[in-house]
């Protein structure tokens, strides 16, 4: 929401900014609020308070928008999807949750000896163990057991699996 109301507040000034050159260019007169700020600028010292004061006002918000740009903000969630009749309402659900949830549902199809799995926004990656039994069959059981799970989670979006078996004998 900061970044918009930046991106927005930018646009306009932008714009207006841009009419008025465009303006300027076409014959007519610059406005009169850009020759009193070019005057301003041209005239006033560098160590005028007041232009101080803007200086460290642009500053701080530059630095402001860099630690918006550069902090995760929802990126550790994944929205749910809503239920009928309530689509204004938002629900969200923590990766790391996920992927426990996930892992333990690969850990009930027999043959696994272990897992790891990584919930992505887009994708569900899994690296699991097999002890004993067919791989083939394990893979099957497994991509089952994953689908009906991330439909039980009610992700909004369904992610796609990428599963990786690993055959491990014991020693």
């Amino acid at each position: 929401m900061p970044a918009a109301l930046v991106a927005l507040v930018t646009l306009c000034a932008a714009g207006v900014l841009l009419y008025d050159v465009i303006a300027v260019r076409a014959g007519h007169r610059a406005g009169a609020w850009r020759i009193r700020l070019a005057h301003e600028l041209a005239t006033r010292p560098v160590n005028d308070p007041w232009l101080l004061i803007a200086a460290a006002v642009a500053v701080i918000l530059g630095l402001w928008l860099l630690i918006l740009a550069l902090t995760p903000g929802l990126r550790r969630l994944l929205p749910l999807r809503a239920p009928d009749g309530c689509a204004d309402m938002g629900a969200w659900l923590d990766r790391r949750g996920a992927a426990l949830v996930l892992r333990d549902a690969a850990m009930r199809v027999p043959g696994i000896s272990g897992a790891r799995v990584r919930v992505g926004r887009h994708r569900v990656t899994t690296r699991a163990d097999v002890r004993f039994r067919d791989p083939a069959a394990v893979r099957d059981e497994l991509t089952q057991a994953l689908q009906d799970q991330c439909r039980q989670l009610a992700v909004a979006h369904t992610p796609r699996l990428a599963i990786r078996l690993r055959h491990r004998t014991r020693r």
